[in-house]
C-alpha cells in the first residue's frame, strides 16, 4: 500500500541504496502538483541478512546497547523472531523514515528532537 510521504518541495536520499543503482530520491506528485518526498526505498522493505556496502557508525550508551539486547531477547523468546542487533537496528530506522514520510511535523522523530533540543 503507497501511503503519500511528506510533503515539500525538498528531495529526500534513498535509505541503504547506492546513488548509482537508484535515483538519490523517489519524487512523486499529490495532486494539485505538490512535491513529495520519500524517506525509504520504493518497495518498503529493509534489507535482511546480506552483505552491506554501506557503513555507519553510532555510538550508543551502555544503557542503550543492553535496551536493545534486551529487546533483541523479547523478540525471540516471546515472539519467535531471532535477528541480530543489525537487523533490529535497521528496523527501527525504516520504521522512523516512514513515520517521518507520512507525518512529516507531527512525527515522532520530530517531537523528540525539538524536545530533546529545546530541555538542552
Amino acid at each position: 500500500m503507497a501511503v503519500p510521504g511528506h510533503v515539500t518541495g525538498a528531495v529526500g536520499v534513498s535509505a541503504g541504496e547506492p546513488a548509482e543503482q537508484e535515483p538519490a530520491a523517489y519524487p512523486d506528485t499529490e495532486p494539485g502538483g505538490a512535491r513529495v518526498r520519500r524517506l525509504r526505498p520504493p518497495d518498503g522493505k529493509t534489507s535482511g541478512r546480506e552483505r552491506h556496502d554501506e557503513k555507519i557508525t553510532v555510538y550508543v550508551s551502555a544503557d542503550e546497547l543492553v535496551a536493545i539486547e534486551q529487546a533483541r531477547l523479547v523478540l525471540r523468546a516471546e515472539h519467535g523472531v531471532a535477528v541480530d542487533r543489525g537487523r533490529l537496528v535497521r528496523e527501527a530506522v525504516a520504521e522512523m523514515l516512514l513515520d517521518l514520510e507520512q507525518h512529516g511535523e507531527a512525527s515522532v522523530v520530530v517531537a523528540r528532537l525539538r524536545e530533546q533540543r529545546e530541555s538542552s
